[in-house]
């Protein structure tokens, strides 16, 4: 079983900055990709960031590029997601995924528990 930890959550002002950190661990043979999400009150989930961990290729949703970044470090299974200039319209809880492959051979589909951040003066 892979389990993920999320954290970086938080108040900020609007115009700041957060990095969001998703550590998984298990047993984990290998991660093919990295995803965040996030979910304001009141509206649907929706998709952040990916990340492809072979090629390092990553996308985002259109309204976020240029103030999110998404990145990974392969040695600790663990994704990032840096976000700037941050506003109060990116207050959400954000949650990571990650999928893979167990040492036992199995696929995984992890999620986090989520994090607040809040965008606020």
């Amino acid at each position: 079983q892979v389990q993920l930890v999320e954290s970086g959550g938080g108040l900020v002002q609007p115009g700041g900055s957060l990095r969001l950190s998703c550590a998984a661990a298990g047993s984990i043979f290998s991660v093919s990709a990295m995803r965040w999400y996030r979910q304001a009150p009141g509206k649907e989930r929706e998709w952040v960031a990916g990340l492809i961990s072979s090629s390092g290729i990553t996308n985002y949703a259109d309204s976020l590029k240029g103030r999110f970044t998404i990145s990974s470090d392969s040695a600790k299974n663990t994704a990032y997601l840096q976000m700037n200039s941050l506003q109060p319209a990116d207050t959400a809880t954000y949650y990571c995924q990650i999928v893979g492959v167990t040492t036992a051979g199995r696929s995984f589909d992890s999620w986090g528990q989520g994090t607040q951040v809040t965008v606020s003066s």
